[in-house]
């Protein structure tokens, strides 16, 4: 069978001699992130200083960890936060040669395929200690992906009594059961305890473990905005009524008219499993197999059936259907089942989404979690080549689409079509998304174009450090008063809009950040500011020039209102103006930037 490791993984480095270790897992372990000791551990994508306090905040947040050190550290640090072992997040502590990778806790949940993993990778041994994993390499606890056990009790029972070389039964009524057949474990065809596989609701006892595989499709149709509990108890009494078990439910299906119903969603969610759709012609061509075909489904939708022709579809050729359409005033749903298992990646396609997402200005530190999130999520990023290489091995093995710096509706089109496509898609902008950004010109197209297969779309918008913040904070504290920020470029705004803007800023004594100040055709429009600002601000008000923030070619320095040239600037320059109150200080050897709060000298806020 097939191993799903764990998303997310936080790979804990504790000295340089377990960096090199490190880095080889996150090569491996999916969505994983390198957390090292500060000052001990170069090039870590997060950094800690206390080491048991920054352990335990990982169990209790519920991420998976790897530990690049003794196993001793790690069972002291999560020991006072061990409660139930079916909610905690596996543990696994490798040593700093990587000879060997221990699974401490939860084995039978991602903890022993990650150590074996580890174990491939690194040419070391998997120190596996569960009995069952060990002897046959299975775990009943814990079957493949998309399988439910109805009675976790049963499977300490069955297990005892496999791992004391006695036959135990298995009885097959749907599933593909060669993963229990091929552990070389002594299954047989009729004795007790056994195990059981089937769709069907179970009266449950210890000596019986009932696994649930997924070989059910729930498809379902529904008016514009029905209650999701609506939905939901239409699902759960056409189930109860069909002895079905909704464990067994692999994917909820309908058309892709309805990708955007919240009452689909949040019956897939509330049964832990995708929500997929197909098109009509894809729905149409099930409708030989249909036990209900509606002419006045076809006339609204173009296909015969929802419900059930998703259903069927999701099924397959071999699939056959369960329950026929059953209904309620604003909701339909159906049941087909596909005896071997349904994989849902392979059932329509999914509905698109597209995360907006701001990077900061360049420096990973400055990255927030959710733009991390989004990132390691999506299977498609778009954005300029040089924001794409800011994210390294972060969107590694992706697919990656550069357009030019100039090409931003191209990119915004680019990834709303994507998406579009059931694809999961990050749009990157540098800074913050909604600041100068993409994020707007998505908003934009959708509002001019209103195309249906956009609208449907899921897409939000993911903040980032914004380059006024990040100037502002290798400066000091120079927005600690109104500011504004401008746009000197007169692509987009004409030149006079942006004149009355800066009159307007420089009359109301605001620190003005300036972006685009310059480019390689506009050279004027960064020395005409500044004559507008002096003619309202002391000649020596201090200009901060911030350039590659967050890069290794950073440069920050400050020049007088009145010395400020287009030579000082380029596109990868923020240019902040202090306002007539904006002030320069000389404390601990280090020269700072910051505005007042107040305009009276002892103001309190």
């Amino acid at each position: 069978m097939s191993v799903v490791l764990p998303q997310g993984t936080a790979i804990v480095v504790l000295g340089s001699g377990g960096l090199s270790v490190g880095q080889t897992l996150k090569a491996v372990l999916p969505g994983s992130r390198l957390h090292g000791f500060a000052g001990r551990v170069a090039d870590a994508d997060e950094v800690f200083t206390d080491t048991m306090t920054h352990l335990r905040n990982l169990f209790a947040a519920g991420t998976p960890i790897v530990g690049i050190c003794a196993a001793g550290i790690l069972l002291r640090a999560v020991a006072p936060l061990l409660a139930d072992k079916w909610v905690e997040p596996p543990v696994i502590a490798v040593a700093e040669d990587g000879s060997v990778a221990v699974p401490l806790l939860g084995g039978h949940h991602g903890a022993n395929a990650i150590a074996r993993a580890a174990a491939a990778a690194l040419g070391g041994i998997a120190a596996i200690t569960t009995a069952g994993d060990a002897r046959y390499g299975l775990a009943l606890d814990d079957p493949p992906p998309g399988w439910r056990v109805a009675n976790p009790a049963a499977a300490k029972v069955v297990t005892a009594v496999l791992l004391a070389g006695k036959p135990v039964g298995l009885n097959v009524e749907s599933g593909d059961a060669a993963w229990l057949r091929e552990s070389g474990a002594p299954f047989v065809a009729d004795a007790q305890p056994s195990v059981r596989l089937t769709h069907h609701r179970e009266v449950l006892s210890d000596d019986t473990l009932v696994l649930h595989p997924p070989v059910l499709a729930l498809g379902v149709g529904c008016e514009r905005d029905v209650p999701a509990e609506d939905v939901w108890a239409l699902v759960e009494r056409t189930f109860a009524e069909a002895d079905l078990a909704l464990e067994a439910v692999a994917c909820v299906v309908s058309l892709d008219l309805k990708s955007d119903e919240a009452a689909v969603h949040a019956l897939a969610a509330r049964l832990s499993v995708p929500a997929r759709f197909f098109d009509a012609a894809a729905l149409e061509a099930e409708t030989p197999r249909l036990a209900s075909p509606s002419e006045i489904v076809f006339n609204a939708v173009g296909c015969h059936g929802v419900a059930e022709g998703a259903a069927l579809a999701a099924a397959g050729p071999a699939g056959r259907l369960l329950v026929a359409k059953t209904k309620d005033a604003r909701a339909t749903c159906a049941v087909a089942i596909a005896p071997a298992g349904i994989d849902p990646a392979t059932v329509g396609r999914s509905r698109g989404r597209l995360a907006v997402v701001g990077i900061g200005p360049g420096t990973e530190a400055w990255r927030s979690p959710e733009a991390t999130a989004a990132l390691t999520g999506a299977t498609h990023v778009v954005g300029y080549g040089l924001y794409l290489d800011l994210l390294g091995d972060l969107i590694a093995g992706k697919t990656r689409h550069d357009r030019p710096l100039s090409a931003e509706e191209e990119r915004a089109r680019l990834a709303l079509d994507l998406a579009a496509e059931g694809e999961s898609v990050a749009l990157v902008c540098s800074g913050d998304a909604g600041i100068y950004a993409l994020a707007t010109l998505v908003f934009e197209l959708l509002d001019r174009e209103d195309r249906a297969a956009w609208n449907r779309l899921d897409i939000w918008v993911v903040p980032g450090i914004s380059a006024v913040q990040a100037a502002a904070a290798r400066l000091g504290a120079p927005l600690g008063h109104d500011f504004c920020t401008i746009s000197l470029s007169d692509l987009l705004t004409p030149w006079p809009v942006i004149e009355r803007r800066l009159m307007a800023a420089a009359e109301g004594d605001f620190v003005i950040a300036f972006y685009n100040p310059v480019s390689q055709r506009r050279r004027h429009q960064l020395e005409a500011a500044r004559d507008i600002l002096l003619a309202h601000r002391p000649p020596d008000t201090p200009v901060a020039l911030a350039r590659n923030l967050g890069r290794a070619a950073e440069t920050v320095t400050v020049v007088r209102l009145a010395d400020l040239r287009a030579e000082h600037a380029d596109m990868l320059t923020l240019v902040l103006v202090g306002s007539s109150q904006s002030r320069m200080t000389t404390r601990g050897h280090r020269q700072w930037l910051y505005t007042p709060r107040g305009y009276h000298v002892g103001e309190q806020s």
